[in-house]
């Protein structure tokens, strides 16, 4: 027959709340049993000195002597010893013949039977002590001799018994059971209290749970390719997982946890959104050679306990949405270069309508060489198909924003004259958003103009642009390249994102960028990045 199991507390509270109890149990019912022991053998010994004491002392009275030579003991001894009994709270007093021969006894049926013990010991002349179950039941006792002028001339036994020695211990165990139940009780109360706070932290979850839930969370946290920061109350690292770590560029998890953010060596920028105490939602924020977007949130619970912070990657997002931007302002020029030709055709058609055939041809011929010479002076000054292409690009698109692009006279790239290391997507982004945000500041100026420079000298790519704009104020010089910052109303995507851009792709191509004041009153950005690779080819003015 299988015997009912006792069920299990399921929570992990539920069980150290079970063993602390089993445990508290334990230890009071073993205090409980040593103090039970430790009392009764502390009580017997106690008895065995209190009977010993009073059995010398009846053997030591001279009038036990007087009574022992006359023809009757019995009747002087028998009251004397009742009496001794009653004033000494004995069980029994026995005085008996050297032989073992009751002359007393509580009982007085008993008087003149033999003394149930051993009294060996006594006969010789010693005292001796020990627990033996007389008439009376079992008792803890001492025999010791009557001794006149050396010899043993009557023996007298006092002894309590057992059953009162039990209930003195008993008298003593229930008054500590008393105290033990009192401990256990609360004991138990406060390992409640604890434990149903450690029940709230858990979630009522058991060990199981629990480390199934670590084993999830140390899975997911380091599978996932986004970044997750947590920071505790004083804005230390408390986790980080590898993805992270890879976003922001800091070390081993066994140096940063533990760090305040202050002190990872990131951007200011990046740095002020983790410490900051409110949440941010969808910040975008530059590193060395990432764009992030970053979002925080509070973690609290009557008072602030920490921030989780997600990163996501999108540099490549970012350019492919700035290249995406560019082709759409080659989309918005070539229909708009469309619009214009078709016009320019029905004038032709209608000159020719007209039958004014020599007009339509100069008319046509004159537009032809217009878009071709513009062509040619980029491509004359700048043979660099990357760049080349960029600029007729951003030439029509500043065409229509009413604002004139011109490549300088002194620019100069040849075709080939590039190394590997600048890539195509590092001068798009450089170049064109320095032409971007020029065109902007030129926009709507008189005689809005961007000039944009582009040549090779001592080992270094220079790219200079220059705008017809208000320029920028030398307070703001630097404050320009951070993130966010612009004069102009935020847009639907937001603003101040294309100079910072600029700033991480120069710096991580190990290049200057700087602002200076154009002649005309705009603005000048001027970008050197070394070229790697011994040059190939060209003039470098």
């Amino acid at each position: 027959m299988r015997l009912p199991s006792v069920p299990r507390p399921r929570s992990l509270a539920g069980q150290l709340f079970a063993m602390q109890a089993v445990l508290i149990a334990v230890l009071v019912a073993g205090y409980a049993l040593f103090t039970y022991v430790n009392d009764r053998h502390q009580a017997e010994e106690a008895a065995t000195r209190q009977a010993t004491a009073v059995a010398r002392s009846v053997a030591d009275a001279p009038s036990v002597r007087s009574a022992i030579h006359t023809s009757d003991p019995s009747a002087l001894l028998q009251p004397y010893a009742l009496q001794v009994m009653r004033d000494t709270e004995v069980d029994f007093i026995t005085i008996m013949t050297p032989d073992g021969i009751r002359w007393t006894h509580p009982e007085k049926k008993e008087i003149g039977r033999h003394y149930l013990g051993h009294i060996e010991a006594a006969q010789h002349g010693h005292t001796y002590s020990e627990t033996y179950k007389g008439t009376l039941g079992a008792s803890v006792r001492t025999v010791t001799p009557v001794l006149e002028n050396g010899r043993v001339i009557g023996l007298v036994s006092a002894g309590i018994k057992v059953e009162a020695i039990s209930k003195r211990v008993q008298e003593q165990v229930t008054a500590l059971l008393g105290t033990a139940a009192g401990a256990l009780l609360l004991g138990a109360l406060g390992t409640y209290v604890v434990n149903a706070r450690l029940r709230r932290h858990t979630h009522g979850m058991n060990a199981a749970e629990l480390s199934r839930m670590h084993d999830y969370h140390q899975a997911a946290l380091h599978a996932v390719r986004e970044g997750l920061l947590m920071l505790d109350g004083q804005f230390r690292v408390a986790l980080i997982n590898d993805g992270g770590r890879e976003l922001l560029g800091v070390g081993p998890e066994g140096e940063v946890v533990g760090r305040s953010v202050a002190d990872l060596g990131l951007p200011a920028p990046l740095t002020g959104a983790l410490l900051a105490s409110e949440p941010r939602v969808d910040e975008v924020h530059l590193t060395a050679d990432r764009v992030l977007v970053v979002n925080t949130s509070p973690v609290s619970g009557g008072e602030r306990r920490g921030t989780v912070v997600t990163l996501r990657d999108v540099t490549e997002l970012q350019a492919l949405t700035g290249e995406l931007d560019s082709e759409r302002g080659f989309t918005q020029a070539l229909r708009s270069q469309a619009h214009e030709a078709a016009n320019r055709l029905h004038t032709v058609v209608s000159l020719i309508e007209l039958g004014r055939a020599s007009e339509a041809v100069d008319f046509a011929t004159a537009e032809l060489e217009l878009a071709q010479a513009l062509t040619d002076q980029v491509v004359a000054a700048v043979s660099e198909p990357v760049l080349a292409a960029l600029l007729l690009g951003k030439t029509a698109q500043a065409n229509e924003r009413g604002v004139e692009l011109v490549v300088s006279d002194e620019s100069r790239l040849d075709d080939g004259l590039l190394p590997e290391s600048l890539s195509a997507r590092d001068l798009v982004t450089v170049l064109g958003n320095l032409i971007d945000n020029a065109v902007d500041a030129a926009q709507g100026t008189v005689r809005a103009r961007v000039t944009v420079t582009a040549f090779a000298e001592d080992a270094e790519l220079v790219m200079r642009v220059a705008d017809t704009g208000a320029g920028v104020d030398p307070a703001h010089a630097e404050l320009v390249f951070q993130r966010g910052f612009s004069t102009k109303p935020a847009g639907p995507g937001g603003r101040g994102l294309g100079l910072a851009l600029v700033r991480q792709a120069v710096t991580r191509l190990e290049g200057t960028l700087t602002v200076s004041e154009a002649p005309e009153g705009g603005a000048v950005f001027e970008v050197r990045l070394p070229l790697r690779a011994s040059l190939a080819g060209g003039e470098v003015r």
